[in-house]
């Protein structure tokens, strides 16, 4: 039994149980570290959520206990040295269980499950590295937003780009154009010939009429 003068006895007695309980029946990632001789301070080693940043690591924590638990909460800091929004420099955890939330009713192992929680989802309302998340996600949002201007700059609107369609039309056209000309060219021989027939007609008629006036004149002088 732990001899601690911070803690009153029905309080260590409590804190027995529940130690030999996790003891027994660790909660999933987290193995707890009993020291029989101060329960005022309460080790564990939490293991890295699988499909987080913390995956593969194994990170020590530890809760201190006032004299006044369970009607205070305890103070829980990381050994370890960790990077998370809800975890200080220092390595305090500030998560609202251990602050407003706190009720004399919970225990250590749901103490211990909220901070392994902490490495699956940060809680952004609780979070002690508000200035630094912001400033480094604006770091990564300003980041982003340069590569992605970089990457509209390379690119040619598409309006300056005439459409292909509008450059075979063109083309073709004048194609077409072409070859209306060189088909006109040669239509003009055609159309003045029969126009000069048309025009040459009317003599061609007059003249064998004409002979046949003088023949019959002939005739008639040597009929006298």
């Amino acid at each position: 039994m732990a001899t601690n003068e911070n803690l009153p006895p029905n309080v260590i007695r409590q804190l027995a149980k529940e130690l030999k309980n996790l003891d027994e029946s660790p909660p999933e990632g987290i193995k707890v570290i009993v020291n029989d001789d101060d329960f005022s301070t309460i080790f564990a080693d939490i293991e890295g959520p699988a499909g987080t940043p913390y995956e593969n690591g194994v990170f020590r924590m530890k809760l201190l206990l006032s004299r006044d638990f369970p009607h205070s909460p305890p103070k829980g800091f990381f050994s370890t040295k960790i990077f998370h929004p809800n975890i200080a420099t220092s390595g305090e955890i500030c998560v609202n269980t251990l602050k407003k939330d706190w009720n004399p009713s919970l225990g250590l192992r749901h103490v211990l499950l909220v901070v392994r929680c902490l490495l699956i989802e940060p809680f952004p309302e609780s979070a002690l590295n508000k200035h630094k998340n912001k400033s480094k996600s604006g770091a990564i949002c300003e980041s982003t937003t340069t590569l992605n201007v970089g990457q509209s700059n390379n690119t040619v609107p598409s309006k300056n780009i005439p459409s292909a369609p509008a450059l075979v039309s063109t083309s073709t056209s004048t194609k077409v154009l072409g070859i209306q000309d060189q088909n006109a060219a040669p239509s003009d021989p055609a159309v003045g010939p029969s126009t000069a027939n048309k025009k040459d007609g009317p003599l061609a008629t007059k003249i064998p009429a004409e002979k046949r006036k003088m023949d019959a004149r002939k005739k008639s002088l040597k009929r006298l």
